[in-house]
């Protein structure tokens, strides 16, 4: 087989493998994946939960794939492969609802997966089904669906105004008025109650028949919903409000029959409309974005023009030009242009940010004054603010530790209360010769009673409210665990450099040893770190491209052989044929040179080295020098990097970074709750103390390598049970991801970032740990407040409700109407917690 041939018959598919999350459950998926002919290559991603497999189209598939992946004991949610449909079903509001959609949902042929998120009504399907075969699914269990989506975008939230003219609000007005002139005729003007007729045993006077009517009309969705209930053998709030209904029905009591049923729809409509103004947070984000994008574009005549076109189709790389006042449409680069940009929608920050050539600007902020020209770096549904809008509402996906217990208690608690509203409408009939009629409306108001729906929706409603609230304010909390988590955690670890201190680092002091001067210690230097990632490093080649000539004589930066990089102490190469390193004065004492005696020293004042003293002409004198210089840049916070051979010094270089204005307001306000600071750093000691002093953290940690530094988060966790890790989301992932909490600094258009923590800072505003902090104690608050008197409530109405204390009327207002509209007003002011200036 040619090569050609082999790469036309190549394929790669992804799948989404969430529980894949660690290199041992990797190593079983790619083992299972490659015992497949044709497969050519995988490559697992643990940290995201994705496989990508390279096989041959002709000996394999994309279906052979996925059932190696599932043999190996892992689900596949979605491949690269698949469509994903977005639903809105706004009725669907409660687990319960959610449970009945998914019921319908199973078996559909072509649904390779779904997921229901009542909070903000929506259905997401993945796979290759019809789309009227899925959206007759759901309405087939009581569900209408207002509109559907592809990839392209979310599907539409309904506003709340859209909730009092809908199709159900207007039979529910219908059946209360008549139902009003029911009552008014059957007790106030029984001179016009007319008999009208006489069945099955009855005599129907105009108020009963009026009575019927409102209940037949406003009931009419209770009653289908109660048999789609019942076809799926769903013990929920419509199966036991329609058999409420109709047996209050039958046994004549038809003033409760409409009261029920009327007072249900009305109930259903304000918990309708309270859940659409929380659905209306996430609409908020999701209309940030502008619709349209003035792109420049050259015609086939080779002339450039401007056209506006919808914000999907503008590619990557394209120019788009962005007016004052204008929200930019894409994440991009500034190609030309100044101005000022508004990022607090998604960054936060309260003051404008000036932005010029090359620098990033994202998709929702807000051109204030200039002319820019971006140049776009995204597609529309991969920027930072679409990922935010898909991480909100994924937010519903895990459920809390409360959720759980709420879902197992409900489970048991409607069935009990069924069972005992049964016992109380024919127990005493049957067995004491108590009056039907009293016994059979007590039990009726004990099944209402049974509805758990308020104590259902307290938790989900609160963490959709908390995420969006935090949305909006830059911090992206992926799910209501870590939100929940956040909120209850006793110490904080932050990371150093680019967290609690600007991560810009630059070069302060040149200190050339062994007859070097600067340029050729800079020059050596640069060689050495030009191909390191490392943000010291980086510091280092560009204070060598300002301040010298790093290059040889033809312009070109000099060829290094051998390049490593020694995780935690420095780098190493061959230069001319010469093995240098450039690291840590550890690296150095590891090759053999004598540092014991370089300590810090009592002696204070600035370092001065002048040409005289820095060019020590042997080792001893060198190794004098640096006992006085290192430990006098240390004591100033600043890190120091020797650069050398095995057997010479050629220099050394001082690195600082300045500590962030909010880092000591930040870390104190912590402390003022009561929670522990501390800091974590592979830098030396004398550094980390210098900022440790600065910013006042209780305790620090220095000179630590990446596993070192995960050790620390877990002998934190050890002694205070809960701990979040404050860090930059890339070099410190392992420490994020063993915290209880991992927090990425500066996430905006960092997509590692936001798919490795648990919590995303968009911006560079430490303050915003704090705001979390407080967000999450509230967002705590107000879910044990929703769940508490909820409980309260219904356990009061269980109780009162065989007593004859509390009517079908009162056990609706108060029990279903009431606790759900109070429980979802306490959640929404959540809204209103902004970060302390």
């Amino acid at each position: 087989m040619t090569t050609a041939e082999r790469d036309e018959r190549e394929r790669t598919v992804r799948l989404s493998v969430p529980e894949m999350d660690c290199p041992s459950c990797a190593g079983k998926v790619t083992g299972s994946v490659e015992r497949l002919d044709g497969v050519r290559e995988t490559d697992p991603a643990p940290t995201t939960g994705t496989l990508a497999v390279t096989y041959d189209a002709e000996e394999t598939d994309a279906g052979d794939i996925r059932e190696r992946v599932e043999a190996a004991g892992y689900a596949v949610e979605s491949s690269d492969g698949e469509d994903e449909l977005g639903l809105s079903v706004p009725e669907m509001d409660c687990p319960s609802c959610a449970g009945k959609v998914e019921n319908a949902l199973e078996g559909v042929e072509g649904v390779a997966s779904f997921e229901t998120r009542p909070a903000t009504g929506e259905v997401r399907v993945a796979g290759d089904a019809d789309r009227e075969r899925v959206v007759a699914a759901i309405e087939s269990a009581g569900y209408e669906v207002e509109s559907a989506t592809g990839d392209e975008g979310g599907p539409d939230v309904a506003g709340p105004s859209d909730v009092w003219t809908s199709p159900r609000a207007l039979k529910t007005w219908a059946g209360a008025g008549f139902m009003v002139v029911g009552l008014l005729l059957e007790f106030f003007l029984t001179s016009a109650d007319a008999l009208l007729f006489s069945a099955v045993g009855r005599e129907f006077h105009l108020s009963a028949v009026l009575l019927l009517l409102s209940a037949g009309i406003a009931g009419q969705e209770i009653l289908r919903n109660g048999y789609y209930s019942a076809k799926n053998l769903s013990l929920d709030i419509d199966l036991l409000m329609g058999t409420g209904v109709v047996s209050a029905v039958a046994v004549g009591l038809y003033f409760e029959a409409a009261t029920l049923a009327v007072l249900f729809s009305i109930a259903e409509l304000l918990e309708r409309f309270s859940m659409d103004r929380a659905r209306n947070s996430v609409r908020e984000l999701m209309d940030l974005s502008p619709d349209t994008a003035t792109v420049r574009r050259t015609d086939a005549d080779g002339a450039t023009t401007e056209e506006t076109v919808p914000v999907e189709e503008v590619g990557v790389g394209e120019t788009v030009v962005v007016r004052p006042g204008e929200k930019i449409p894409v994440d991009g680069r500034v190609l030309e242009g100044t101005s000022a940009v508004n990022q607090a929608p998604i960054t936060g920050e309260s003051v404008p940010v000036d932005k010029s050539e090359d620098d990033e600007v994202y998709a929702g902020t807000i051109n204030e004054e200039g002319y820019l020209e971006v140049e776009a770096t995204a597609e529309a549904d991969e920027t930072t603010l679409s990922q935010v809008i898909e991480l909100v509402g994924d937010a519903q996906r895990d459920r809390t530790d409360r959720e759980q217990f709420i879902e197992k208690f409900a489970a048991y608690y409607t069935p009990i209360i069924v069972a005992g509203a049964l016992v109380t409408a024919f127990g005493p009939p049957l067995l004491l010769g108590g009056e039907f009629r009293e016994w059979f409306v007590r039990g009726l108001t004990l099944l209402v009673v049974a509805c758990p729906c308020a104590f259902v929706i307290s938790t989900p409603v609160s963490v959709v409210s908390g995420v969006t609230s935090a949305a909006r304010n830059g911090v992206l909390v992926k799910g209501g665990p870590h939100l929940e988590s956040m909120g209850a955690v006793e110490a904080v670890a932050f990371d150093k450099t680019g967290t609690l201190t600007e991560g810009e680092l630059a070069v302060t002091d040149a200190v050339p040893l062994n007859g070097n001067d600067e340029e050729d210690l800079l020059g050596c230097a640069h060689d050495l770190e030009r191909r390191s990632e490392h943000p010291i490093a980086q510091a280092i080649v560009e204070h060598a491209h300002g301040t010298s000539n790093p290059h040889d004589e033809h312009g070109e930066d000099r060829p290094i052989e051998n390049f490593e990089s020694l995780t935690g102490k420095g780098v190493r190469a061959d230069l001319g044929g010469v093995t240098h390193y450039a690291g840590k004065p550890a690296l150095f004492a590891e090759l053999g040179f004598d540092l014991e005696h370089v300590h810090l020293s009592t002696d204070g004042g600035q370092v001065v080295a002048d040409a005289a003293e820095s060019k020590c002409d042997d080792r001893e004198d060198c190794l004098d020098l640096l006992a006085d210089v290192v430990p006098r840049f240390q004591r100033e916070g600043k890190t120091v990097v020797l650069v050398g051979t095995e057997d010479q010094l050629e220099g050394v270089l001082a690195i600082a970074d300045e500590v962030r204005p909010s880092a000591r307001e930040t870390v104190s306000r912590l402390q003022d709750w009561g929670v522990e600071c501390v800091m974590l750093t592979g830098d030396n000691e004398g550094t980390a103390r210098a900022v440790a002093e600065e910013v006042g953290v209780d305790d620090y940690r220095a000179e630590l390598l990446p596993e070192q530094k995960v050790e620390a988060v877990e002998d934190l966790t050890e002694r205070h049970g809960t701990v979040a890790m404050v860090g930059d989301g890339v070099n410190d992932a392992p420490a994020l991801a063993a915290a209880t909490v991992g927090v990425a600094m500066g996430a905006a258009g960092t997509d590692t970032a936001i798919e490795t923590a648990d919590i995303a800072l968009l911006g560079d505003d430490l303050r915003k740990v704090p705001y979390l902090y407080r967000l999450s104690r509230k967002a705590n608050a107000v879910i044990r407040q929703n769940i508490w008197a909820s409980l309260a409530v219904k356990a009061v109405l269980a109780v009162g409700a065989p007593l004859g204390l509390v009517s079908v009327a009162m056990a609706i207002l108060v029990g279903d109407m009431g606790m759900s509209l109070g429980v979802t007003g306490n959640a929404m002011r959540l809204a209103r917690v902004e970060p302390e200036e």
